[in-house]
Formats: C-alpha cells, structure tokens, sequence
C-alpha cells in the first residue's frame, strides 16, 4: 500500500513538472503555457513584459484587455497592473530591478479563460 501511494505520488510529481516547465521565447524570455496560450515573460531593470500568443502561438492581440502581475521578491509581494502595449503584450512598470528567485505571477482573462502563468527569475 505504501509504495502505491509513492509511485502514486511520483507519478503526479512528474506531470506537475512537465506541465509548468519553461522553456525559451522568441523575445530572449522564459515561456509557460496556460490554458495552451504561450505567454512569454520579458523583464528589465525597470519594467516587465508579457507576450501573449494564441492556441497556434500566433500572437494575440491584448486591446481593451486587463492583466495584473503578482511579484514575490525577499519576502514582500506587490501587484503590478499591466497596461495592453499592441500588437500582443502586456507592460507594467517595476519600482526596483527583480532578484534572483523572485516569483511572478501573470494573470489575465482572454476568450473566457482565466489565464495564469507562474514564472521564477533566474
């Protein structure tokens, strides 16, 4: 029974693994697919982006749209509201340069899905 459980357990490991893996983006950023939506997250010292494609990973159009990023560095969370910026990205501005192992959190709503895409900074 217990090595059920752990091959149980190993098993959904595994397929959490590979479903949030990162891989690299036509803009130099990191890529995770939600809701299979490539969503691409570019950062600077002074800002951040997010790059929004289709099912095809065509790129999508962000007009009239809303989003918001969630940045976790050293312990302190702040919410970041991104503005559309054609033809398929979002921008927000940050107020001091991200760490290293800052997490970051896309949210948007696009076709009636509720899109969130996890990311952690190098």
């Amino acid at each position: 029974m217990v090595l059920r459980t752990l091959m149980i357990a190993a098993a959904a490991l595994m397929l959490m693994t590979s479903a949030g893996a990162e891989s690299k983006g036509p803009n130099g950023g990191m890529v995770v697919k939600a809701e299979d939506h490539p969503i691409e997250f570019v950062f600077t010292d002074q800002e951040i982006a997010f790059y929004v494609g289709d099912h095809d990973g065509k790129p999508m159009s962000t007009k009239g749209l809303k989003a918001r990023a969630v940045v976790q560095v050293g312990g302190k969370t702040t919410t970041i509201a991104l503005s559309p910026a054609e033809p398929n990205r979002f921008v927000g501005k940050l107020a001091s340069p991200l760490g290293p192992k800052a997490r970051v959190v896309f949210s948007s709503v696009f076709d009636g899905h509720n899109l969130q895409a996890r990311f952690v900074t190098p």
